[in-house]
């Protein structure tokens, strides 16, 4: 048996992990930032497309009328707008294999939208008493597509499996101290850190990368993008004293959002026009 002391073992450790990792890291549409990328994106769509049936048969969802034609009229020129945006480019179009689809969920309690892996798109009436117009609801379409396009689900299980295997080798080596920590204090103490202190700020990176792509796209469509920062305003003030600290979200707070839209619409407005259907 070899003498190794703890802190080289975590060390090696770490490097193998690298060395595993490295070769199954991907590329972010448009920012070019490297992500881990170590689940097929094919098998997390037929979990996310099953998981959206059942969630359609559950749900009340509103059928026809005005708003639903707005929310399927934004996807429509959204899918054609990042498509030929990506042709243009000479690059592999992301959303190539997607199964677009788009409902609207009859719930004003709930003031969200969501877009599963593989285009599955749900917008809930709660949503739209802030949105109050296109271009606004353009914004988080937009920025909900965004999360499908740059694979933020296939990286976040990535993580969250490399995470799981070092947390266990770890308690291995220490002789199962985490274990015990986390059976006296009745939690999972190793993944309970690992979420504050990597995981968290990992999803506000997410976020923050998709607040821009999906302000690119809603600008590829022909819509207002200025229009996005009239309605993080509207959102600041509806969750005014609701937000949670920020190294407890996953989300970035509403200042910040509003700060970086700021700095980002003049630009995004002249590098990407609208492309014409």
């Amino acid at each position: 048996m070899y003498n190794i002391n703890r802190r080289k073992f975590l060390g090696y450790f770490g490097c193998g992990c690298c060395s595993l990792i490295l070769p199954s890291c991907s590329t972010v549409p448009i920012t070019e930032r490297r992500q881990l990328s170590i689940i097929p994106e094919s098998r997390i769509n037929q979990q996310a497309a099953a998981a959206y049936e059942t969630f359609r048969s559950k749900s009340k969802l509103i059928t026809s009328g005005q708003q639903l034609k707005e929310i399927k009229d934004i996807g429509k020129k959204m899918e054609f707008a990042v498509s030929k945006f990506f042709e243009r480019q000479g690059k592999k179009d992301p959303t190539n294999n997607f199964g677009w689809d788009y409902i609207l969920v009859d719930n004003d309690k709930v003031v969200n939208a969501w877009c599963m892996p593989g285009g599955k798109i749900a917008v809930y009436t709660g949503l739209l008493k802030i949105t109050k117009n296109i271009n606004a609801l353009s914004i988080v379409m937009g920025h909900e597509i965004a999360h499908a396009v740059a694979r933020h689900s296939v990286e976040r299980m990535s993580h969250a499996m490399t995470i799981n295997l070092g947390t266990t080798v770890a308690d291995i080596f220490l002789g199962g101290a985490i274990n015990r920590t986390r059976n006296t204090v009745g939690q999972n103490t190793g993944l309970d850190i690992f979420q504050l202190g990597i995981m968290n700020p990992f999803g506000r990176k997410q976020e923050t990368e998709a607040d821009y792509l999906g302000l690119i796209f809603s600008s590829l469509s022909g819509y207002d993008i200025r229009e996005s920062v009239k309605l993080w305003q509207r959102m600041s003030e509806k969750n005014k004293g609701k937000e949670p600290p920020v190294f407890l979200s996953t989300h970035p707070s509403s200042k910040k959002r509003i700060e970086n839209l700021n700095n980002w619409v003049s630009e995004v407005i002249i590098k990407y026009p609208p492309i014409k259907i």
